[in-house]
């Protein structure tokens, strides 16, 4: 565990190194909390944060659902760094963040309406479509399909936007570990991260359908929907997908 003499603000010495995989006991890693920041405070947030990705590092940020892990998805350097720090292979695919739902088409091959995506997203849903040649092949390689999340919080979404970039995205843990609901839950992390974004609690610790993350639903294939993870948007969304669209489960819904 780190203790607060590691809690430096935004303008501390960032760990590069140990974001890329180097020496974790050399980094000092920043705890930059969002609570009580003014509309500057932001803004200085958000440069910090978008820094730490141009020069490679992977940086915890919260999302609607879960905190995350991100990295800019066009850097596989980076990439490489997040499957080593969830103890995964390329195989597990990481999720896209996009800044807004307009950017979808220029990732994606949608085969659903426009207006879907607008029902859905921003929101707890991550939509699996078929990937377009614009996304780094280095990316999930093992898998023509994406999974794209444009969460319903300011922060990530407005990170994305600065970063001109879509943001590759997973959950804040090791793999088959529970997902987090505060910072705190995944400090041994952070010596690998360059910055720990700081959003307050997600949601409620005791209750355990707060950790279920994203509601995973694949659209690659016109006119169906196959759930592959329920999350914690299961029910509004299968609603919208069947009664609103028409669409057929291609698998009994969970």
């Amino acid at each position: 565990m780190l203790g607060s003499a590691v809690r430096t603000l935004a303008g501390a010495v960032i760990g590069r190194g140990a974001a890329r995989g180097g020496s974790a006991a050399a980094a000092a890693i920043p705890l930059l909390p969002l609570a009580g920041r003014s509309a500057q405070g932001r803004e200085s947030a958000l440069s910090s944060a978008a820094a730490a990705l141009r020069e490679g590092g992977l940086v915890a940020v919260p999302t609607d659902t879960v905190y995350g892990i991100a990295c800019l998805a066009q850097d596989s350097r980076a990439l490489q760094a997040v499957y080593r720090l969830k103890g995964r292979d390329g195989a597990k695919p990481l999720a896209v963040c996009l800044a807004d739902v307009g950017q979808v088409h220029r990732y994606c091959k949608v085969a659903v309406p426009d207006q879907l995506l607008h029902d859905l997203l921003p929101g707890p849903v991550t939509l699996v479509l078929e990937r377009s040649q614009n996304l780094n092949p280095d990316l999930n390689p093992f898998t023509p399909l994406v999974g794209i999340r444009v969460p319903d919080h300011w922060f990530i979404r407005e990170l994305a936007g600065s970063c001109a970039t879509p943001l590759a995205l997973t959950s804040a843990n090791i793999s088959a570990q529970a997902s987090s609901l505060a910072v705190t839950e995944f400090q041994e992390l952070w010596p690998h991260l360059a910055l720990v974004v700081d959003g307050g609690p997600i949601g409620d610790p005791q209750r355990p359908e707060c950790r279920l993350g994203s509601t995973v639903v694949d659209l690659s294939v016109p006119g169906k929907f196959k759930v592959i993870r329920p999350g914690c948007a299961l029910t509004q969304t299968v609603d919208i997908l069947v009664k609103k669209y028409g669409l057929t489960a291609e698998l009994p819904v969970l």
